[in-house]
């Protein structure tokens, strides 16, 4: 029992008193010092080994190196676009919910169906555009030209899907993007074991791809649908911060991620003819470079067209204000996703368009909202503008009479709070009634009085005689029940929709943007603080203002509301802060619509004094009502005419501070001069201190605890700068820290040449600049793409330049992809995918042979390029493109079927082929005969005369003239004779004619739901498969088994004269063959005896033993010797051995004796005695 329970170890206790650890502790707390260290111990920091040395020097310099890359002229704007995040993955790895989760993380928002770019505000300088690719070849082709950031989604549960790799090599034709990757499904994992196993394999997989080091983030599970969320925040703080390089292609043309699309076509247009081509704006962010009006642009998947109108509209997605600190409040983090449905005010050119659910538009009267005040009151808007001013009326207190205008016969209404009902009433009153009213009297006027002086109160109340009396009771009973309605806690009015003739009470706008933000989290300005307190102060008698403004892309919408907002309390100071930066960007909506402010001024005053002509109200706060409105927000304008940057300013000043010159001849300089001669130097005998003029007022202590301040300072910024050199200066500035700072002046230079300009007279020079966000109109699109759209889909405008509008021939270098399973035939239709778009054509594979003749190839190369050329839109050289046979679905293959680049962009490549000509010989003379069948007239030998021809045996031969008879023979010569069975043929090459086909491929005019469908042409092999066509091949094509018959040859004839000439050697033997041996000559056979014959075998049967024990004999012999030499060979081996044993012994004695020898000179001869 006791050998199966472990004795568990006793845990390592660390020290925690004692001189160990109190030197752990002190070494923690100085840190470990290099310097220290060397001095201490300088032979553990010496060189060691010089080679080794030199590698590691070597090394670094290398990695550094590596690190640097060929710097570009910075062209990002000041408000750059935001950055295109790409989202890829296979069906079902979670594309969607990472979106959602990122946006949630950024935002605090939660969005539901992702449609289109969704764009957001992730940081104080950074935007971000989220756009998800789904599994159609075209979507993947298109977003990986404009991605910025790629995430690559990856199921860890299943491993790499097809997808992955095909997305990762169109994005290395299409300009390198920043990639990570993003593992998901690693909750499917039970064992940790193999998810670390897992998670490696693909991790290192994954770098193969993109490069080494790649990052590569883990969502480990979902919790209620959402992932980790400090997974998320993790992967939302990389993005944040990422850095990008800018990529050739988007740097070089403009282009737009569309996030919105509006059809502008004539409704009646487009009801007389459905099928007629359509206006379209399109609207987002400009990138890439300045984008010119009246450009051409591409739409991959629609075609090439013409820029009929560009607008710059105001940011729907702004950054914030540029203030210091940490992070975003909530009203910053913006999200703008107008084909998601989220976006709420977008703007248009001419119009502003509100988007609401239909919930929000049905609510209740009794419902608050006062996120939605606004928008329900543009909504509810049913008049115009002069509508509604010819219909206003003012009342200064709520249930007098209206002050109107004109003096129009007719209804008024006249609205009443009824505290028994509890609500306020519309009192219809007559023109005629108040005329009548005028002319009769009331007993109750000295009682009303009476009342009116005892609630008075705080207010000293002067009244006129009036006549109406009648009313004037009536007016300050309503006040006086109001009042103690309001004191009892009474509910207020009841806010109601407006209609035309009615006016209800909305929340007063603010005359900008930031106003109104300001107001909603609780900020009001000083005007309406203090037009607050005057209203407590008057018994919560309400004052009728009618305020207006609300400023969108220069359109004006005024409302006109009743009674005073409750504005909170305790903002005073923010909202002071906010007056001077709200004169910048409001305009005078006040002036703009009353004419003269001034003038509205004095007669509201005149109106406040002698209220409907009936009384006057003095109050002592009168006084300070002025003051405050004598500054007048809407009016006042920060003076802005004064640039202290110019030295005429400053000079203008300078004498109003102490050192400037107060009066004529009391000039600072020259008085501080006159006292430093006044004074001049002196020493202190007791120390023998020089004192100096200016020092001498100063305290000798003061100078002292200066100096060293000073000094310590100055040493500290020498040791920084010391330090800051060797790390990045490297003792002296290089090549490339150059060309870095002579591209930093540059882009200085880009900003600085436009920057003092306005917007418009900038873009007439440079164009709409990248960050902008434009609406660019087109005309003439198919109606197919308004019909057929799908936001799923992204829709991208690329700039074209002045000569990618045209087509024609392109010479390029093409391989075929090793992965692709099939190799690629000449004549075959091709998808290209070239700079913005998406063709279908027919190339032409050649190679070049090593004379510079282009030879045309039945199919490319298994390992190797070759050229092609094709024709299509012109391109600039060194544009990348790939190809793929086919975008209809999803293939169980590899679908990139080859990539490659643009090369050069003319016709003067000639593509040839070869053309073999075969002809007979059909007379023969000597080394010349003539040959037909090889031409058909007399002009084609013409054109071939001294072509060099050859026959299939190898004899080589020339073309020399043409024959009369037959038609297309000629006469030839050739090296030796030729034989009637020769054939003699003739190579040349034949120049081929590019097919010209350019067929855009126009996936997104195709309905909803087959946009993956686009089918161009297809190749002879598919034509056949889908006809059900057989090959019928070409008889001669065949292969046939190859009979051959013999060949006999006569012999060879060697004259005699030619005979006695050779050598006897080469002579031939007169040998006469013998005949056949006469039968007399002929041995006879010779028959043996029985006796005979017994002996013979006898002597066969000893021959045989003999035999036998001769090989057994030699067999022993052999063996013996064997064993002989084996034991000659030790003998030798042990006698050399003992040679040399010998002679180290005496080479051992000889070098002693000469040693000795060589001692005993040293040191002298013997002397004799």
């Amino acid at each position: 029992m006791d050998g199966k329970v472990k004795k568990q170890q006793k845990r390592h206790q660390q020290k925690h008193s004692g001189p160990k650890a109190e030197k752990k502790k002190l070494k923690k707390q100085e840190g470990s010092n290099e310097e220290d260290e060397r001095k201490r111990n300088p032979k553990a920091f010496a060189v060691q080994s010089a080679v080794r040395m030199a590698k590691t020097f070597h090394r670094a310099q290398d990695i550094k190196a590596k690190k640097h890359h060929i710097p570009l002229v910075d062209r990002t704007p000041l408000e750059p676009p935001p950055v295109v995040i790409v989202v890829v993955g296979p069906p079902k790895v979670g594309k969607s919910t990472l979106i959602r989760c990122l946006i949630k993380n950024f935002t605090r928002q939660k969005l539901g169906d992702i449609c289109g770019p969704v764009t957001i505000v992730s940081g104080k300088k950074r935007r971000l555009t989220f756009i998800e690719c789904n599994n159609d070849i075209n979507t993947m082709i298109d977003l990986a030209k404009v991605a910025d950031l790629v995430l690559m989604l990856i199921d860890a549960s299943f491993g790499f899907e097809m997808e992955t790799f095909e997305f990762l090599n169109i994005c290395q034709v299409h300009g390198f993007p920043r990639i990570m990757g993003v593992l998901t499904h690693l909750d499917a994992f039970k064992n940790n074991k193999t998810q670390r196993k897992t998670k490696k394999n693909l991790k290192h997989r994954f770098w193969t791809e993109v490069y080494q080091g790649a990052k590569l983030f883990y969502l480990s599970g979902m919790v209620y649908g959402e992932y980790q969320t400090q997974e998320v925040k993790n992967l939302g703080r990389f993005i944040s911060v990422m850095k990008f390089r800018p990529l050739v292609w988007q740097t070089s043309h403009p282009y737009v991620l569309a996030d919105r699309m509006e059809d502008l076509t004539d409704p009646e247009k487009v009801r007389t003819d459905p099928k007629c081509d359509r206006t379209v704006s399109l609207y987002g962010y400009l990138r890439g470079t300045y984008l010119k009006n009246k450009g051409q642009v591409h739409i991959p998947g629609v075609g090439d067209f013409q820029v009929s109108d560009v607008n710059c509209l105001p940011d729907p997605c702004p950054l914030p204000d540029v203030q210091k600190k940490r992070g975003l409040n909530e009203k910053e983090r913006l999200l703008y996703a107008p084909m998601a449905g989220v976006g709420g005010v977008v703007y248009d050119k001419d119009a502003v368009y509100i988007d609401l659910p239909a919930s929000h538009v049905k609510q209740q009267e009794e419902e608050v909202r006062p996120t939605t005040e606004l928008v329900q009151s543009l909504i509810d808007t049913h008049a115009t503008l002069d509508a509604k001013m010819a219909a206003s009326k003012v009342s200064l207190f709520s249930g007098s009479a209206t002050l109107d205008s004109t003096d129009e016969e007719g209804l008024h209404e006249q609205r009443v709070w009824d505290p028994k009902i509890q609500r306020e009433r519309r009192k219809v009153v007559f023109t005629e009634e108040k005329e009548d009213d005028d002319n009769s009297g009331s007993s109750d006027e000295d009682d009303d009085s009476e009342e009116v002086e005892e609630s008075g109160g705080e207010e000293e109340q002067e009244v006129d005689e009036n006549p109406d009396e009648d009313a004037l009771s009536t007016f300050l009973k309503e006040a006086r029940s109001q009042c103690n309605e309001k004191e009892r806690g009474g509910a207020p009015p009841v806010k109601k929709q407006k209609l035309e003739e009615e006016i209800a009470e909305v929340p007063v706008f603010a005359d900008s943007d930031d106003e109104l933000e300001k107001r909603d989290s609780g900020h009001c300005s000083e005007e309406e603080e203090e037009e607050d307190e005057e209203d407590k102060n008057m018994s919560n008698i309400y004052i009728s203002s009618i305020s207006f403004g609300f400023f969108f892309s220069g359109i004006y919408i005024f409302t006109l509301s009743t009674g005073a907002l409750c504005w909170k309390e305790g903002l005073q100071q923010k909202a002071s802060e906010a007056f001077l930066r709200q004169q910048q960007a409001a305009p005078n909506l006040r002036k703009m619509v009353y004419g003269s402010v001034v003038a509205a001024d004095d007669s509201e005053e005149e109106e406040e004094e002698e209220l409907g002509g009936l009384f006057r109200v003095s109050r002592p706060q009168k006084s300070k009502k002025t003051q405050a409105n004598a500054l007048d927000c809407s009016h006042f304008k920060a003076d802005l005419s004064h640039n202290w940057d110019l030295e005429e300013m400053l000079n203008s000043i300078r004498d109003c501070f102490v050192t400037g010159k107060w009066e004529e001849g009391q000039d600072a300089a020259t008085l501080l001069k006159e006292d430093e001669e006044l004074y001049g130097d002196f020493e202190d005998l007791e120390t023998g201190q020089v004192h100096k003029s200016h020092s001498g007022r100063q305290d000798e202590g003061e100078v002292e605890d200066e100096e060293v301040q000073k000094n310590k300072r100055l040493e500290k910024k020498r040791r920084l700068k010391e330090r800051f050199d060797s790390e990045y200066d490297d003792g002296e500035a290089t090549y490339f820290d150059d060309l870095k700072e002579e591209m930093q002046k540059q882009a200085e230079l880009n900003r600085a040449e436009f920057e003092d300009m306005d917007d418009e007279t900038r873009v007439q020079y440079e164009g709409y600049r990248p960050g902008m966000y434009v609406r660019i109109e087109v005309p003439s699109v198919p109606c197919e793409f308004v019909s057929n759209f799908d936001p799923h889909y992204p829709v991208i405008l690329g700039g074209l330049g002045s000569s990618e509008g045209n087509v024609g021939y392109l010479q390029m270098r093409l391989k075929k992809h090793r992965w692709h399973d099939r190799i690629l035939k000449t004549r075959d239709p091709l998808i290209l995918s070239l700079g913005w778009r998406r063709f279908q054509t027919i190339p032409l594979y050649h190679i070049e042979d090593h004379n510079g003749r282009h030879r045309l190839l039945k199919y490319t190369p298994q390992h190797m390029h070759c050229g092609a050329s094709i024709w299509g839109p012109i391109t600039p050289q060194g544009t990348g493109f790939l190809a793929v046979q086919s975008v209809t679905g999803t293939k169980t293959n590899f679908r990139i079927a080859a990539t490659g680049v643009v090369l050069d962009l003319d016709k003067s490549v000639t593509i040839v082929k070869k053309l073999k000509l075969v002809g007979y010989p059909y007379k023969i003379f000597k080394n010349t005969c003539f040959i037909k069948g090889m031409f058909n007239t007399v002009l084609e030998v013409a054109k071939f005369e001294g072509a060099s021809i050859r026959t299939v045996s190898g004899v080589r031969g020339q073309i020399k003239k043409a024959l009369s008879t037959p038609a297309g023979a000629y006469r030839a010569t050739f090296e030796d004779r030729l034989l009637m069975s020769d054939i003699v043929f003739l190579r040349s090459w034949y120049p081929v004619v590019v097919p010209q086909l350019y067929n855009p491929v126009t996936s997104l005019l195709l309905p909803v739901g087959q946009k993956d469908s686009w089918a161009g042409m297809r190749t002879v092999g598919q034509l056949k498969h889908d006809l059900g066509i057989r090959n019928k091949p070409n008889t001669d094509s065949l292969y046939k088994p190859v009979v051959r018959t013999q060949r006999r040859f006569n012999p060879l004839h060697i004259p005699k004269e030619l005979q006695k000439a050779l050598p006897f050697k080469s002579k031939p033997k007169q040998q006469q063959s013998r005949g056949k041996t006469p039968r007399d000559l002929q041995r006879p056979g010779v028959i043996r005896e029985p006796h005979e014959r017994k002996v013979i075998a006898l002597l066969q049967a000893l021959s045989t033993i003999n035999n036998y024990k001769k090989k057994k004999a030699h067999t022993v012999q052999h063996s013996k010797h064997k064993e002989f030499l084996q034991q000659k060979t030790k003998q030798e081996e042990a006698k050399s051995k003992r040679q040399k044993e010998l002679r180290k012994k005496l080479y051992r004695a000889m070098d002693q004796k000469d040693q000795k020898r060589s001692r005993s000179s040293l040191k002298g001869a013997p002397q004799e005695s």
